[in-house]
Formats: structure tokens, C-alpha cells, sequence
């Protein structure tokens, strides 16, 4: 929550300086407050696991959101119950008349697919231009990140010579960005991925600023020059034993998988992998959720757009 002081305290201009976040008395008294409404689209197979991975790093802020859950209707997964289905999720031609402060896109596991042949392509096409128009502020994650960069900017996903898999070390590009207000210079995030997307197609977008990247990793945080996109290509909503869960799962299929960077103790795939990256996670998502959702955000939902 920000800090309330007097416009004309000398603290206020150091305090800006150091992005930490102030707001003025005047501001405050004509701050209208409301719960946010946010809606996370899942394309993810495992939904119930992903849907409390990202309502967990959600939760910890002192704002009121209400959520809603989103499926496709062009595709149906088989990896959650349909019950769970039915008594969680909505279709797009539930919501279509709504408008959302804030919208979540998670990854999805199509991505050696070209974009026009995954299965709810289209509707994931219309979806994205719906939101232009009736939601505030918008997440991309990892394979969403990239099917948005793709969609809005043309700008298109490439195939890796090996598995982008284990928690690598980012440092920020950008520092007095409120999205990274708490940041350390250097933090570590998790990646899961077969494709990637050149750091070269981002800077010739003069509509997009890089925030932070990797060595080994390449671009991790973008953001829009509105500030109404975010695309995020790792997961630092990740709990600790989601690496080591799929690194096991594709182990016990015969698949040619790497032990994860940076991940097991010793490399050690027998001992526990410490959890690196909690903190920056509920930070990247806190200050998402203030900075750019709640602050912003007009009273009047129907204003969107």
C-alpha cells in the first residue's frame, strides 16, 4: 500500500527518486475504491495446480480481488476433472459482455506448434482483441507471453537447440519502473520452454522496453508503452517442485530430458531443491496488481477501453 504524505514534504521528492511509491494527500482523498476484477485465462493442462500457483502470489496484497477462471471452448484438456470444470470455469461467451481490471494469460504446452495450428488459436485471437477494449491491464505468461507478442507486434517464437529448463540468475534493464519496485539488482526465475524469442525483435518494437533478461536465458520482462501489457517468458509463480515434477514426469516417459540448471542441490536430482524465487514472485505480481491495475484502473469498469 503506498505511503499518504503532504505534497510539499521533502521526503516526497527522495522517496520518488528511490521508486519508492508516495501518494499526495489530494490524490488520496479523491481515490474512489472498489474490489478488482480479474479474469485468468488457463490454457494450462493442469489447471488446478496453475490456478493456485497464480492465486497464491495474488493474494498477497491487501486489495479485494474477485476472480474469474477461463477456459476455451474450442479445446477441451483431459488433465482436469470436468466437475472442477463446470463448478470453476467459464467460456469466453459467458464474459464476452464483461470488462476486467486485470487479465492473467498462462503458458500453454503447444509450443513447438506454429501458432495458426494450436487448437483454440482463433478463439485465443479474439479473446486478445476483446481485451483491448474491455480489460485495463493484461499478464502474459511464457507461452502466453509469446502468442501475445505475436498476435499485437508480429513478433514470432523460435525453436531452442535445447530445453530452456532450470532457475536462472536476471538482472533488470530498467530500475525506476514501478513493476520492479523491490527488486534486487539480481534475481533468479524459472524457465520451462523448447522456444525462445530474439532479443532483437523486441528492441526494433519501439512500442516495447525491456525490463529485465538474462545471460542464459535471454529476454525475461517486457512491457508496453501504455504500460497495458506485461509478458513475462519464465514463471516465477512456480512452487519449488515444479522443475523436479516435470523433469520426473518426463523421465518415467522415456524422454530425452536434462537434469534442470541451477535447480537439485549438487545437481543431485535425489535431494530437495531449495525454493529461490517466492519473494520476487509475489513482488512482480503485488506491484502488477497495484501499479498497474488498481492505480490505474478507472472506476467505472464500463470506461475501459
Amino acid at each position: 500500500m503506498p505511503i499518504k504524505i503532504s505534497e510539499s514534504l521533502p521526503a516526497r521528492a527522495v522517496l520518488d527518486s528511490e521508486n519508492i511509491f508516495v501518494m499526495t494527500e489530494r490524490r488520496a482523498a479523491r481515490q474512489d475504491i472498489r474490489p478488482l476484477r480479474l479474469i485468468i485465462l488457463n490454457l494450462m493442462p493442469t489447471k488446478i495446480v496453475t490456478e493456485t500457483q497464480l492465486l497464491r502470489c495474488l493474494s498477497n496484497t491487501p486489495l479485494q480481488i474477485e476472480i474469474d477462471l477461463l477456459q476455451t471452448s474450442s479445446y477441451k484438456g483431459k488433465n482436469t476433472p470436468e466437475e472442477h470444470l463446470l463448478n470453476f470455469y467459464t467460456t469466453f461467451d459467458e464474459v464476452r459482455h464483461k470488462h476486467y481490471d486485470g487479465m492473467i494469460v498462462t503458458g500453454a504446452p503447444v509450443e513447438n506448434m506454429p501458432f495458426g495450428e494450436v487448437a483454440y488459436w482463433n478463439e485465443l485471437s479474439e479473446i486478445l482483441k476483446w481485451a483491448d477494449k474491455r480489460v485495463h491491464s493484461s499478464f502474459f505468461i511464457c507461452w502466453g507471453a509469446q502468442a501475445a507478442l505475436f498476435h499485437y507486434y508480429g513478433i514470432d517464437k523460435y525453436p531452442l537447440d535445447n530445453k530452456m529448463f532450470g532457475v536462472y540468475p536476471h538482472s533488470l534493464r530498467a530500475k525506476n519502473v514501478p513493476l520492479l519496485r523491490g527488486f534486487d539488482d539480481v534475481f533468479l526465475a524459472p524457465h520451462s520452454r523448447h522456444t525462445g524469442i530474439k532479443k532483437s525483435d523486441i528492441e526494433r518494437e519501439e512500442k516495447l522496453k525491456i525490463l529485465a533478461e538474462s545471460d542464459n536465458a535471454g529476454v525475461f520482462l517486457v512491457i508496453d508503452e501504455d504500460k497495458r501489457r506485461v509478458f513475462m517468458t519464465g514463471h516465477l509463480e512456480y512452487d519449488a517442485d515444479t522443475l523436479s515434477n516435470e523433469y520426473f514426469r518426463d523421465l518415467e516417459r522415456g524422454l530425452d530430458i536434462q537434469i534442470p540448471y541451477n535447480y537439485f542441490p549438487g545437481d543431485d536430482p535425489g535431494k530437495t531443491p531449495p525454493q529461490a524465487w517466492r519473494s520476487h514472485g509475489h513482488l512482480l505480481y503485488s506491484n502488477w496488481l497495484n501499479y498497474y491495475v488498481y492505480q490505474t484502473t478507472p472506476y467505472d469498469l464500463s470506461a475501459i477501453g
